[in-house]
């Protein structure tokens, strides 16, 4: 933190962007198993530990005013042109679109259940790292940067593959667990849930100084994080020494006020469950102990993974199967927005 304030002080702000970078970009050491847990509910599992033979991984590109993406799309075998949902899947530092779909299983999902995965890839241009800038101003606003370029290539996907927009979600690692936040908060209309794995808030930071702050001790005290837009699912290791957990606790504030909670653990891990006036869950955050800075329950295939713990990438399909549902069965909240002129793509 003083050393990133120094150099943005100094006018280096080349050499503070590249600190920030190599925090979040450090590999984390494997976590240890969990100690088991009798008659506790088990998390959900993936089915077959490869996608099908005529599932296709293709390579697409989306350009607008801010930039040029590549991205990556699964397609599964079981796609016919009828409507599916769709996840977008945002990588973190160091990591491309192959390594992250690796590491997360989510094709061999997609395979299983018949849904597609977008893969965005951060351009070295735009970060020496790959980081998604999510800690920059410019990339937290709806139709500028970054956010711009992903909603865009959310939307493409859609015109080329027949997408139910009622089932479309985000979810990411780290910086791209952080971007999926600035998804969700700015593009409510497009993401219809989104998960957050060892990621920050929306508006927890406004420049490299602040971001390195926020990872390492949470959002400023006395702030409250944006969100609350979407149904949320995190996850967040307690050894986490690169994202703070304290950010986690940021993440679902937009919930302790005004939703019930229950506590459900199991073996290794604690699970809080936010449920509305309604009784039906909105959010869900999982504590995962022993688990650094890693994709629980990911394969070593790919880079900052941890076998060890609940399967995240099966918990986030899970939770947007349960979430989503038709416009007329959807909170009345979200009813009422709709009907106030918000937008479904």
């Amino acid at each position: 933190m003083a050393e990133a304030t120094r150099l943005t002080r100094a006018g280096r702000l080349a050499d503070a962007t590249a600190l920030i970078q190599r925090a979040l970009g450090r590999r984390a050491s494997p976590a240890a198993a969990p100690a088991p847990a009798p008659e506790a509910p088990q998390p959900t599992r993936p089915g077959p530990s490869r996608p099908g033979p005529n599932g296709q991984f293709l390579d697409r590109s989306y350009r607008n005013a801010a930039g040029t993406r590549g991205y990556k799309l699964y397609v599964p075998s079981g796609y016919g042109g009828q409507a599916v949902p769709l996840v977008v899947m945002l990588h973190g530092c160091t990591q491309t679109a192959a390594d992250f779909a690796a590491g997360t299983r989510m094709n061999q999902l997609a395979e299983r259940d018949t849904f597609l995965v977008a893969y965005p890839e951060q351009a070295g241009a735009a970060n020496q790292r790959r980081c998604w800038n999510w800690f920059l101003p410019a990339h937290q606003r709806r139709d500028a940067g970054e956010p711009s370029l992903l909603a865009g290539i959310t939307r493409q996907v859609m015109e080329t593959h027949r997408v139910d927009a009622g089932r479309v979600f985000v979810a990411g690692l780290s910086a791209g667990g952080a971007m999926a936040a600035v998804l969700a908060a700015t593009y409510p209309d497009l993401f219809a849930a989104a998960g957050v794995h060892s990621g920050l808030a929306h508006g927890a930071a406004h420049d490299v100084a602040s971001a390195y702050a926020a990872m390492r001790q949470g959002p400023p005290a006395g702030g409250r994080a944006a969100g609350g837009t979407v149904p949320l699912i995190v996850f967040q290791g307690d050894r986490d020494t690169t994202v703070a957990p304290a950010n986690a606790a940021a993440l679902l504030g937009p919930w302790n006020g005004t939703a019930s909670s229950e506590v459900v653990t199991g073996p290794g891990w604690t699970r809080r469950l936010y449920h509305d006036q309604d009784g039906r869950v909105v959010a869900e955050w999982w504590s995962v102990r022993q688990l650094g800075h890693a994709w629980s329950g990911g394969s070593r295939e790919g880079s900052f993974t941890d076998p060890a713990g609940p399967d995240a990438s099966a918990e986030l399909v899970r939770f947007f199967s349960e979430v989503s549902r038709p416009v007329d069965d959807r909170p009345r909240g979200l009813r009422a927005w709709l009907g106030r002129g918000g937008r479904e793509h």
